[in-house]
């Protein structure tokens, strides 16, 4: 059947308005039939999630193709604890659905606003020591190649490990299949004005300390500003006292001078996962869009001495600066993942929406961070191109062979892949 659906792009420019599309149209195919048309249809296209990439990572000068009229499909398999779906869908949307059925995802970003095709194509994250980034738990993607036949591919095959975060440079992925686990509940505790000097020398029994630890700060004083604890109720309680910070009762967000009704309940009180991991409601818009956000994923190992030179650098990084959201992650094996092969640590600003000023500021920062092997986040601002970015992925080489291998023509690249991948 020919593909008849729509070709607008009603507001031309992404969630944060730093980016204006210059694709020709949105197409919105129901299925994996009519987006196999258009990529057979000649001409450039690309996948477009929620719209909260920074950059010019999902334009293209040709189509987009968004995956919102796909039905979600959602299918539970509970001996292999496994669902699959059709990806388009938000975190948030799907993790109601999960959860009304008794199971849960192992994590979530701070916004549940954002497609899970999307998230898992930039190596999008959440927190804990233990947990990994939400690609890793992939285990099954299907998507359309270039030359538009139907790639299934799992753990089991050779290519699974550099297909899952993609940057949408092998295909529009169709249906994803992700672990998933028995629901539980957690609580969220905050702790208020955290010594710097506490938080260096304890570092590891702060971010172990609960199942998701995010540390917030503006770099400027001797405090971390507000360190928030996500506590599993299958384990211990959370301390009353963290290293010299004390808990607090009321909700907070964690920029002073906003109202914390679209943040997730606080003050220890308990609810379901899909409630708690994220930051932010899905039913509230968690800001206005008004801000640019980068993060480079800093090997565990070198965190102390990235601190520092953050630090050092505070009188220019605050004047910037909204607040950066220090959180950690466990290693993967996802060729373009911020934490292949290191257990990892988000070093995250949220900045002013001053796009000159920090273009020129995230050049001094990288100077600083990427001759420690921290990894931009491919969805946020950042400076770096191609040849400061191949030494950081062992595997750089081998991605860009497997992109040749599944769009031999081109069909998914663009500007982006070209400044960053060489493609």
């Amino acid at each position: 059947m020919a593909y008849n659906g729509a070709n607008d792009l009603p507001s031309g420019v992404n969630w944060a308005d730093s980016h204006s599309y210059a694709a020709t149209g949105v197409q919105r195919p129901a299925d994996a039939g009519e987006v196999r048309e258009l990529v057979l249809a000649g001409g450039r296209v690309r996948a477009l999630g929620s719209r909260h990439s920074f950059t010019d990572l999902a334009d293209t000068s040709g189509a987009l193709i968004s995956l919102d009229r796909f039905a979600t499909d959602l299918v539970i398999d509970d001996g292999a604890q496994t669902a699959s779906f059709a990806p388009g869908i938000r975190y948030g949307e799907l993790a109601t659905m999960l959860n009304d059925r008794g199971w849960a995802l192992a994590n979530l970003a701070s916004l549940p606003h954002i497609s899970v095709a999307g998230a898992v194509a930039t190596s999008t994250h959440g927190s804990g020591d233990y947990n990994g980034t939400l690609a890793t738990s992939v285990a099954a993607v299907e998507f359309i190649d270039g030359t538009g036949e139907l790639a299934r591919l799992d753990r089991t095959d050779a290519d699974f490990a550099g297909a899952v975060v993609s940057l949408g440079a092998l295909g529009i992925v169709t249906r994803i299949t992700l672990d998933i686990e028995p629901t539980f509940d957690v609580r969220q505790d905050l702790y208020d004005t955290l010594p710097w000097g506490a938080a260096l020398e304890n570092f590891d029994a702060i971010t172990s300390s609960a199942y998701s630890v995010s540390l917030f700060t503006r770099w400027i004083g001797d405090d971390i500003a507000i360190a928030w604890l996500k506590s599993r109720m299958d384990a211990p309680v959370p301390p009353a006292d963290l290293f010299g910070a004390k808990r607090q009762i009321a909700n907070e967000h964690m920029l002073p001078d906003q109202p914390a009704t679209n943040t997730t309940e606080q003050g220890g009180v308990p609810g379901p996962w899909n409630d708690r991991l994220a930051h932010f409601k899905l039913g509230f818009t968690p800001s206005n869009g008004d801000e640019l956000q980068s993060e480079f994923l800093v090997p565990r190992a070198n965190i102390l001495p990235a601190l520092a030179a953050m630090r050092e650098m505070a009188d220019r990084i605050a004047p910037l600066l909204l607040v950066t959201e220090l959180r950690t992650m466990r290693a993967d094996t996802l060729w373009l993942s911020g934490a292949y092969e290191t257990d990892a640590v988000g070093i995250h600003f949220t900045w002013k929406k001053l796009p000159v000023e920090v273009g020129q500021l995230l050049p001094v920062i990288e100077s600083r961070l990427l001759p420690l092997g921290a990894r931009p986040h491919w969805g946020k601002v950042f400076a770096a191109e191609v040849d400061q970015l191949a030494p950081l992925y062992p595997r750089f080489d081998d991605f860009r062979a497997l992109v040749q291998k599944y769009d031999p023509n081109g069909v998914f690249r663009n500007d982006f892949l070209a400044r960053k991948l060489g493609l």
